[in-house]
């Protein structure tokens, strides 16, 4: 375990759902009761080391805890249980005039308003202690992310890793699939690549091109 993170809501969520004294009932991804009692186990884990947790200091990632689950639900007690252990890190993050955090423009990909503060904090936790770290579990978009995030020292811990990476991976091929659709101009809704490759002699002058958009894979 690193020496302090930043963690992200789904964590404390699927965490909560697995509590196995008082399972939140909650809508968690993952739903697979296994997966949600390893990520459980990680923020066990976590509330037992000496890691320190990070947090702005406007209290928006707080804030967006409290939103998602209640105080005593095992999420927000990890949560309480840093704070009595004087294991919190505050770190200031800038915010725009909607509420978002501010990236620099090498981080512009990072899409999701919710996840720009998260990435804020970790940016200011490596200026301030040499690292920052963001623990995910059910969000694959940290996965799309991982490239550029590595090159500004924001590191990433997938906590079921295998799951993550794979789902990712699906959800790239199917990115990946629309697009061979729209090349073809077949239906999504009903094309299961095999159709598509009736069309194929129109599609391969593209591929070089889908490949380079999407990643690599296809």
């Amino acid at each position: 375990m690193r020496a302090r993170y930043v963690v992200d809501t789904n964590v404390l969520i699927a965490a909560s759902a697995a509590d196995p004294q008082h399972p939140k009932d909650i809508d968690a991804t993952p739903t697979d009761p296994a997966l949600r009692e390893q990520v459980w186990y990680w923020l066990d884990q976590f509330q037992q080391s000496s890691a320190h947790l990070v947090l702005d200091d406007a209290g928006k990632i707080f804030d967006e805890y409290q939103n998602k689950l209640g105080f005593y639900d095992f999420g927000p007690q990890v949560v309480q249980r840093k704070w009595d252990m004087c294991a919190v890190d505050l770190v200031q993050v800038n915010y725009d005039a909607d509420g978002h955090g501010i990236l620099p423009s090498t981080l512009a990909l990072v899409h999701d308003p919710a996840d720009r503060k998260m990435v804020a904090a970790a940016l200011a936790a490596h200026v301030l202690y040499g690292e920052g770290c963001v623990a995910f579990a059910g969000d694959t978009d940290w996965h799309d992310w991982e490239g550029a995030l590595h090159e500004q020292h924001v590191l990433l811990e997938p906590i079921i890793e295998a799951w993550s990476r794979q789902k990712h991976a699906e959800k790239k091929q199917r990115q990946c699939r629309s697009k061979f659709c729209e090349l073809s101009r077949c239906d999504p809704a009903r094309c299961l690549r095999i159709e598509c490759r009736k069309n194929w002699s129109k599609i391969i002058p593209q591929i070089k091109i889908i490949r380079g958009v999407m990643g690599g894979v296809y």
